[in-house]
């Protein structure tokens, strides 16, 4: 309902926020849920909102509905914007769990005890939050816990940003940055990935059949969700295997 998408994107036809999608229904589920990827709609099944969504419906507005009548039509677009907003709060907040897990630092608990509260507050003060400013200090908390867990390999190399699209890349890639990474259709198979840095790394139909990744920096549902895989790829803790992957 709230947010915008547009069939370039994957999601099977242009929609502006604030408008129902033409799959919605009236229980507020999909109606082409168990055949998206096969009606054009793989956009779907590869976005992830980390709990925002929840967030922003049961606690920021208390369960109010969109569907409430005695909803203002501007409620829609303040509700988008928190929503976007909560949706960054929530994935820093998956990266710097995953820091105090495989890194821990004593700066990174403090900042996200710090976004852990703003995701409690009122729609005003969070909208006015300094997000970029908070972008930055996350960015480098997890730039330095990367560093601190693959500075063990001294012959990794630094792709961050690198336009690898298409490419075979099987080989030993331990500790390598992909940061930000354009892995389109790239081929990783049979790719050692220990301790590899994907943050941000695009994935969408890079294939990683047979890949272990469960070793792997910042990887994400919606990345797992784009790539290519099977029963044998090895994910991170908490991540799911998408149920086309045993097809």
């Amino acid at each position: 309902m709230l947010l915008p998408f547009s069939a370039s994107a994957g999601f099977g036809v242009d929609k502006p926020g604030g408008r129902p999608c033409l799959n919605l229904l009236d229980d507020d589920s999909c109606r082409i849920h168990a055949t998206l990827r096969e009606d054009g709609w793989p956009g779907c099944t590869v976005f992830e909102c980390f709990g925002a969504g929840q967030q922003v419906s049961q606690v920021t507005y208390g369960g109010v509905s969109w569907r409430d009548p005695g909803n203002p039509p501007h409620r829609m677009a303040e509700m988008a914007a928190v929503l976007t907003v909560m949706r960054q709060l929530h994935e820093m907040l998956v990266h710097l769990t995953e820091v105090a897990r495989r890194s821990p630092d004593p700066g990174a608990d403090v900042v996200r005890a710090e976004i852990e509260d703003l995701t409690a507050v009122d729609p005003e003060t969070l909208l006015l939050a300094d997000v970029d400013g908070l972008h930055e200090r996350v960015g480098r908390l997890l730039a330095e816990a990367s560093a601190r867990v693959r500075r063990r390999w001294a012959a990794a190399q630094d792709r961050t940003r690198a336009d690898l699209a298409g490419r075979r890349l099987a080989g030993d890639h331990r500790g390598w940055s992909f940061r930000g990474a354009l892995l389109i259709a790239a081929d990783l198979r049979a790719a050692d990935l220990h301790e590899a840095d994907l943050l941000g790394a695009d994935l969408r139909d890079t294939d990683v059949r047979g890949c272990d990744l469960s070793t792997v920096l910042f990887l994400t549902q919606p990345q797992v969700n784009a790539a290519v895989g099977d029963e044998a790829t090895t994910l991170p803790e908490g991540l799911s295997r998408p149920s086309r992957w045993r097809s």
